[in-house]
């Protein structure tokens, strides 16, 4: 099974990363892998009652009472149906085909390849100084946003929370209408797609539109014409394929826009804005680390950049106090003047003098650089393929992808934590004849991000996909080896790196056995 999904992946990611260097300016590449459509083996009839992230309960927004299937509005719009599949197009036939495997996979997609477009530091200036991409003025030299890991991880996570609390809202109000699909109002209309006992009203993809094209806007704001157009095809896919009424679409986008504006509001007060930091304290992590007798981290590049993030650890987390963050952060790393660290330190050296063809093949699938949607992106990607065998309804891949993304985004809080808590130096820093494989991070050492992500990402699919848990545990140590293997952390690094991943990762289970959907 790992190997099957790691050819996958590794054949899209490598598409993505040539994709990106030779047309990325130009255009947006995605993946289009024609995944068959959604027909869950099990609707989820009672998700309505789910536990959510931030809303107060399912109906803590309201959405208006739906037209009676009996009145001329509602035949109105049957027959708006009726005239588009009497015309319809080669163009829109494949809207209905990409769109029928599932709103939260497709989203899902198109904001890996967002992120992956937008995953490049930025130029250094004339005068060897960086400038920050600013939010504020998303179009300015650099762009905004830099979607770095940590921001991605968030990123990741926003979207998916919001999916699931407004997917929750979706069903409550399903089973409080209950008004029926055209198709079933009207025993002549043609379904492109699987069809679903589940009421109509209001559209789960219109929810799902409505709540994620605001927050991508959020995220992505020079990309706002690509958003908006894929949403237009998810409106229209709904309409074409006979599933839905364009009064069940209009009104779940109603609500979904409801719903995000709570996301909105909480990301705008997360932290998450202030992460960067400034010269002051950039200085004062590398003096008091000096202080200690140790060997401060410093950037490789040239000039050197300031350091990625180095308040991220303070960002609001989904599942954890900050004096959790803080409880659960690792021991010390070995001291730099330690005979542990000279031990780690040789053998990082020796896989750089000794590489050999398996560990490079390791390296390669898991660099997740410059370029690519991100190690929590891989795992999104990995976690996609797996779900679509698994035939989940749409309000449970919602609900997957939410567990998946919040264990993430709190592992890169931890993670960030403990490296600007230890300001840790790289190894080609301390023997600068180590070569790395996949260029040098412009962070602290320890603990290894990949391996904080994949511990995290490892508990929460285990727990979710029982049967392949031994997979997922392969997968998560080879992320994690592979960073060394690359000779950009020690093995302490990785170790603890994935031991405070399955930490952050076992807060979601522990949320998943409570939130009502096992």
């Amino acid at each position: 099974m790992k190997n099957n999904i790691q050819k996958t992946a590794l054949k899209s990611i490598l598409a993505l990363f040539l994709a990106c260097t030779y047309s990325c300016s130009d255009e947006i590449t995605e993946r289009n892998e024609q995944f068959h459509a959604l027909n869950p083996t099990n609707i989820d009839a009672l998700a309505g009652t789910w536990k959510t992230f931030l809303l107060t309960a399912p109906d803590e927004f309201s959405l208006d009472l739906p037209l009676a299937t009996n009145t001329p509005a509602f035949t109105r719009e049957i027959n708006e149906i009726k005239s588009y599949q009497n015309n319809i197009s080669a163009d829109q036939k494949r809207i209905v085909k990409y769109w029928s495997a599932g709103g939260v996979l497709r989203w899902n997609e198109i904001m890996r390849t967002l992120v992956a477009r937008h995953n490049r530091p930025p130029y250094q200036n004339e005068d060897g100084t960086y400038s920050a991409p600013s939010g504020a003025n998303p179009f300015a030299n650099p762009q905004f946003p830099f979607s770095n890991p940590p921001y991605a991880a968030r990123a990741y996570a926003y979207v998916s929370a919001a999916q699931y609390d407004a997917m929750v809202a979706t069903w409550y109000y399903k089973k409080l209408y209950n008004r029926a699909a055209p198709f079933t109002v009207d025993a002549t209309i043609q379904v492109l797609i699987p069809k679903s006992s589940m009421p109509s009203y209001p559209s789960e993809d219109g929810v799902l539109s409505g709540v994620t094209v605001e927050l991508l806007k959020l995220l992505f704001p020079t990309e706002i014409a690509y958003i908006d157009g894929k949403a237009e095809e998810q409106k229209l896919y709904r309409i074409l394929s006979g599933a839905n009424v364009r009064s069940d679409v209009e009104s779940g986008i109603i609500l979904g826009r409801k719903i995000v504006a709570k996301f909105i509001t909480r990301a705008g007060a997360d932290g998450a804005g202030a992460a960067i930091g400034n010269q002051a304290l950039w200085t004062q992590l590398e003096t008091q680390t000096a202080a200690t007798g140790e060997t401060p981290w410093l950037s490789l590049d040239l000039p050197a950049r300031p350091p990625m993030l180095p308040l991220f650890g303070k960002v609001k987390s989904f599942l954890m106090t900050p004096a959790m963050v803080t409880a659960n952060r690792p021991v010390a790393p070995p001291s730099t003047k330690s005979q542990q660290f000279a031990k780690e330190l040789a053998e990082v050296k020796s896989y750089g003098n000794n590489p050999s063809r398996k560990n490079m093949e390791i390296v390669s699938f898991w660099a997740d650089g410059v370029g690519t949607y991100t190690p929590p992106g891989h795992w999104n990607a990995i976690a996609s393929e797996l779900f679509v065998d698994q035939n989940y309804s749409e309000v449970r891949w919602a609900r997957n992808m939410a567990l998946l993304n919040i264990a993430m985004m709190d592992a890169a809080i931890s993670c960030w934590d403990a490296k600007y808590t230890y300001f840790n130096p790289r190894p080609s820093q301390i023997d600068p004849s180590i070569k790395t494989r996949t260029g040098v991070p412009n962070f602290p050492s320890y603990v290894s991000g990949h391996s904080t992500f994949s511990g995290a990402a490892c508990v929460v699919l285990s727990h979710i996909i029982p049967a392949k848990a031994q997979s997922f545990i392969n997968m998560a140590k080879e992320a994690s080896d592979s960073r060394m293997f690359g000779c950009i952390h020690y093995r302490s690094d990785c170790e603890k790196g994935l031991e405070l991943g399955e930490k952050v990762g076992g807060f979601a289970v522990k949320r998943a056995l409570t939130d009502g959907a096992e």
